[in-house]
């Protein structure tokens, strides 16, 4: 999850974030949260609400009931942009962790990797392809803005500004590229485990045959 302030302390954001720190998952490096946090500028005023040039104008004659909702709309797509980020930088690592296999393909190098290792690095690609595709609104309008026209527009206007659309895109073309990779190698282990398994049964055969030679020979 993110959070999303707004004109908040900062020491009130700690103690909200030492409130919820006790129901993380698999917490994020500290590092990469504080690159992946975002600070945007925003006023009141008497025009619509919006986002200008990464700035967001609040409407203070917005209706009571409107004002945090508008707020709940920006928020939902910056939380969502800060997801993305963590994503694509833990999608970064695993790039880095695979880098070598097709510097080492493409020398007719082994590939030094046990069948368990394969296993685990395609089931961190397969999660990490889930959380964008399948959990997360990366890739629609959540079914809040539906008949919330207005929110859908501030929504929209705020992912566009974080490019999460052609964010995701391209994620999904290096998550594509990652699978192929992976594919290959269990291709790879698959063979050589074959082939492993061909050469001891012939080795079998031969030690069958030699002592049916010998066998045949003492009588």
């Amino acid at each position: 999850g993110a959070l999303v302030f707004w004109n908040v302390e900062q020491s009130e954001m700690q103690k909200i974030r030492k409130l919820t720190a006790r129901f993380e998952e698999g917490r994020y490096n500290r590092d990469t949260i504080e690159d992946e946090s975002e600070e945007l500028p925003f006023t009141y005023s008497g025009s619509p609400t919006s986002l200008v040039k990464g700035r967001i104008n609040l409407n203070s004659e917005s209706e009571p009931e409107t004002k945090p909702l508008e707020k709940f709309a920006f928020s939902h797509a910056v939380a969502l942009s800060i997801k993305l980020g963590m994503w694509e930088s833990v999608l970064e690592k695993y790039i880095d962790s695979i880098a070598w296999v097709p510097e080492a393909l493409s020398k007719g190098e082994p590939l030094k990797l046990s069948r368990n290792e394969v296993l685990v690095k395609t089931g961190e690609l397969i999660s990490l392809r889930y959380k964008i595709n399948l959990s997360s609104d990366l890739l629609m309008t959540p079914d809040f803005y539906w008949d919330r026209d207005s929110l859908e527009g501030l929504y929209d206007t705020m992912c566009s500004y974080m490019d999460i659309r052609r964010r995701t895109k391209v994620m999904n073309e290096k998550l594509t590229h990652c699978s192929e990779l992976a594919d290959l190698l269990r291709t790879h282990l698959s063979e050589r485990h074959s082939f492993t398994l061909e050469w001891g049964i012939i080795a079998l055969i031969a030690i069958e045959v030699c002592d049916s030679d010998c066998v045949t020979a003492s009588m």
